[in-house]
């Protein structure tokens, strides 16, 4: 008999981590593995802000999926922009152009998400998201080149404009990025003796009412009071009514000249959610604690694109969409998988709360592990040591710590690669939303498919 097939959509925290776990738990006869992803690395997302501000290179965050998993697990180079549930197809896109269907026994539907924005006019012509690699990298090269066109140019106001920044969104990976690039600009003007560093303002809005809400009141405060400090303007219960070329516009009337829009405002998940044509909450997938999609056989789905019961809280809520839920209920639903196979009960996602960290740039941090509440030094000890840690290969480790004692002892470097001759790289260019199907199509496709092979 011919082995089951085992198909994990996804190559970040929950995919990476179920498939990882499936290699090593399930012998070679059990069934055979296969991972959907169009990049050949998982990403380490909560490590990107500091792309964006150079203390680490690109490569040091990209985990080489070829080089972390066995050669047992199949790497499909592709998007999923599909599922039919009941042929138990799965039709792919390989980053050649070319359309593909892959049979599978088992689906881990894990996509992640995408940016999530709203009907603002000029969002997502303006915007600039931090979601990516390319976008962290981008942001980079944009925001120096800001400085250097800034020290080229006689007008005054087009000074002022390119020397304010606006991030939109409060949560951990907005203020992590406002707070690692303002730290950039921060040292950078002292190399541009012709500008005025009064000049260079950075602001952080947020529709909230708080600062980053789940670090508590007193560590929102002190995050709050770090920034403000170091020169952040952060306006709360405020957002963007509209973006411009050259301007921003508040909801609340302020008009701001500004030619940098960052929009870290929510995340949403996968457009692949929508074409199973099942249950969703919110836009994820309805699953169940054992992370199994209701009426469907044989789907499972977790991370971002699922709404997994958060049964450590009760009170139907469902646990919010970070890394550290996603690599744990990656390893969860491969224990439930080989369960299955095996013919064995399968077990709820229940989990205990490590605590978050918060990396503020230089010496600046604010941490609650285990429920302990820390700042400065300590707090960036426990911060960076909890990513440090979390790196799942060894060469990455190397390359992050390097990264942060050259960064130590020498500082920042504000050289721009050239990225932005070639792309604008906004929103729109990283958002790619279009190429996937619809319910209807899925099942026409399928359907042709079956008629062929008969």
């Amino acid at each position: 008999m011919a082995r089951p097939k085992i198909l994990v959509v996804g190559a970040g925290f929950a995919g990476v981590a179920c498939a990882r776990r499936l290699e090593r738990r399930l012998a070679p006869e059990e069934a055979d593995i296969a991972l959907v992803t169009p990049y050949s690395y998982q990403l380490y997302l909560p490590l990107l802000p500091q792309v964006a501000s150079g203390v680490l290179t690109p490569q040091s965050v990209a985990l080489s999926l070829r080089r972390s998993t066995k050669h047992r697990t199949k790497i499909i180079p592709g998007g999923a922009i599909g599922v039919d549930t009941k042929a138990k197809i799965c039709v792919i896109r390989m980053i050649t152009g070319e359309i593909i269907n892959e049979r599978y026994d088992y689906i881990v539907v894990a996509p992640g998400s995408i940016t999530r924005t709203f009907d603002i006019p000029g969002l997502t012509e303006y915007g600039r998201g931090m979601k990516t690699l390319a976008e962290a990298a981008y942001i980079r090269d944009h925001v120096i080149a800001q400085l250097d066109l800034a020290d080229a140019s006689q007008d005054e106001q087009e000074r002022a404009s390119r020397l304010q920044f606006v991030v939109v969104g409060g949560g951990y990976a907005g203020t992590e990025t406002a707070a690692c690039l303002q730290r950039l600009t921060t040292n950078a003007i002292k190399r541009y003796p012709r500008l005025d560093p009064r000049l260079i303002k950075w602001h952080l809005i947020d529709i909230a009412p708080k600062l980053m809400p789940e670090l508590g009141d007193k560590l929102g405060r002190s995050a709050l009071e770090i920034l403000r400090q170091r020169g952040i303007e952060v306006s709360l219960g405020v957002s963007i009514a509209e973006a411009g070329l050259d301007k921003v516009t508040f909801t609340d009337g302020r008009v701001l000249p500004c030619r940098t829009l960052i929009w870290t405002a929510g995340v949403a998940a996968s457009p692949l959610v929508a074409t199973l044509g099942a249950e969703t909450v919110r836009g994820r997938l309805a699953v169940t604690a054992e992370m199994t999609l209701p009426g469907f056989d044989g789907v499972f789905s977790l991370g971002d694109a699922a709404a997994v019961p958060d049964l450590a809280k009760g009170d139907g809520a469902v646990c919010p969409p970070t890394a550290q839920h996603a690599l744990r209920q990656g390893r969860k639903t491969a224990d439930n998988i080989i369960a299955s196979l095996r013919g064995q009960p399968l077990q709820p996602y229940v989990h205990k709360d490590l605590g978050l960290v918060v990396d503020l740039g230089g010496k600046d941090a604010v941490s609650k592990p285990l429920g302990i509440e820390l700042r400065g030094l300590p707090a960036q000890a426990v911060a960076r040591g909890y990513h440090w840690s979390a790196l799942r290969t060894n060469v990455a480790k190397v390359r992050v710590m390097t990264n942060w004692l050259i960064n130590a002892f020498a500082g920042d470097d504000f050289v721009r690669i050239g990225f932005l001759s070639q792309k604008p790289a906004k929103l729109q260019d990283f958002e790619y939303t279009d190429v996937y199907l619809s319910p209807e199509q899925v099942r026409e496709h399928t359907a042709s498919i079956i008629a062929h092979e008969r």
